[in-house]
């Protein structure tokens, strides 16, 4: 880019003030893109459980991700993208749909009401607040509760973690080739990342997806041609939310679970993100974090409207945030990847999980640092930072995990007579997640 481009795009981003620049801003969103990709086929094979076109999904993933990634990156300025949201989706599709509680149209009209409601909270400030009112030390275990969570997250894509005849949890293969490239991957990151190199994380996947040809793992296309094709036809989803239909009394407790969920979960990712950025004050909350929770209603009930699940900040955001991204130029450049990678996915479908594992793996460990702010001589206070860790790690849910954070913060400060430190925000905010959990 010449001077006045850069110069401009210094002013729009502040890039000097969070000591960045467009290289390492473009990097960041490159490397989010990569870890975040797999959006593009784990949805389309999801919502196939719940009737849904697979074509017309991944045409809709790639706009609505696209978009308000950029839309994040420019009205925030925040290096968060966004994408459909797992957990969310999963449920939409196999709890409700194809458990025949409702049509896949409800659903989309159950997740535009929420939505609605997260834009209505939001403008409200009711989002800020609570955000504002969990206890300091819970903000610092969010941003280790989501390196937890990727680090589950990577192990699991690495078939580095498998589960055994008995349930439990063991150590994958080295025999097998995915697991065998995975750790090749982790050994080739950690190598760059401890020589300091700001694009380790990407150079690392990229590395690791060329090493992966020989080894039958990055399965190369047939013919040049192959790498590029017209998207499909997306009219069969588009515009068919059925919002009255999802106005049934019976569907409450599904559109409570589908709101609270992602409510927890968004708040999670953007604080813990936010952390790992040192975007976060002296009191863990982030400055203008009414602006990404916007964006994120928004592209909630945007997104219902596309036929797309849930639209939530991504967690793997934290890869182009280790990657050197500070500002909204980050999600920018990953929002325009997803808009042109209409037309080059099966490009981008070349890398393999195992190249992008352990990314997440090595980013997640990084993340656990933030348990350094946390008192852990002062029980009554580190106990209920260190639960939300733990239980959002097992659970696989950040939702989860603040949930109980919360929880067994007033029950603790309640049984040793400490009622003045509890928030009366708190004591209504335990109503509404006693009930979340009586759901489960």
């Amino acid at each position: 880019m010449n001077n006045t481009n850069s110069s401009w795009l210094d002013r729009f981003f502040k890039l000097s003030q969070y000591n960045t620049n467009v290289k390492t801003e473009i990097i960041a969103g490159l490397t989010t893109f990569v870890t975040m990709a797999y959006i593009i086929v784990v949805q389309p094979d999801l919502m196939k459980a719940a009737g849904m076109d697979q074509g017309a999904v991944m045409v809709t993933v790639l706009i609505a991700s696209g978009l308000f990634s950029i839309i994040m990156g420019l009205y925030a300025k925040r290096p968060f993208a966004v994408a459909p949201g797992m957990g969310g989706n999963a449920f939409f599709a196999y709890s409700i749909v194809a458990a025949g509680l409702a049509t896949w149209q409800q659903g989309l009209g159950m997740i535009f009401i929420s939505g609605v409601l997260f834009l209505l909270l939001t403008f409200l400030g009711l989002r800020e607040t609570i955000s504002h009112i969990i206890p300091k030390n819970i903000k610092h275990a969010i941003g280790a509760a989501v390196g937890l969570f990727i680090i589950g997250t990577g192990f699991s894509n690495a078939k580095l973690i498998v589960q055994n005849k008995t349930g439990t949890l063991t150590l994958g293969s080295l025999h097998s080739p995915t697991v065998l490239l995975s750790v090749i991957g982790l050994v080739i990151i950690i190598g760059l990342m401890a020589r300091k190199l700001k694009a380790a994380v990407f150079i690392g996947i990229l590395i690791t997806s060329i090493i992966g040809i020989p080894m039958g793992i990055t399965k190369l296309p047939h013919s040049f041609g192959d790498l590029f094709s017209l998207p499909p036809n997306p009219s069969s989803i588009m515009f068919q939310a059925d919002i009255p239909g999802a106005l049934k009394l019976a569907f409450f407790p599904l559109l409570f679970t589908f709101f609270t969920g992602e409510f927890f979960s968004t708040m999670g990712t953007v604080l813990g993100v936010g952390a790992k950025a040192n975007l976060l004050d002296k009191d863990g909350n982030l400055p203008d974090i009414k602006k990404p929770f916007i964006v994120d209603g928004v592209a909630t009930v945007g997104g219902a409207l596309m036929g797309q699940t849930t639209i939530t900040t991504y967690i793997e955001s934290a890869s182009g945030v280790e990657a050197g991204g500070r500002t909204g130029l980050t999600a920018v450049t990953t929002g325009i990847v997803f808009l042109l990678a209409l037309f080059i996915t099966p490009i981008i479908l070349l890398i393999p999980s195992a190249a992008t594992a352990p990314a997440l793996i090595v980013i997640g460990l990084s993340m656990l640092a933030t348990l350094k702010n946390i008192n852990m001589d002062e029980w009554e206070e580190s106990l209920p930072a260190l639960l939300t860790v733990i239980a959002a790690g097992l659970t696989f849910s950040l939702a989860n995990g603040i949930v109980f954070g919360i929880l067994s913060y007033v029950v603790i400060k309640v049984f040793l007579g400490k009622f003045r430190d509890i928030h009366i925000g708190l004591w209504i905010l335990c109503v509404p997640l006693v009930y979340y959990l009586w759901l489960k």
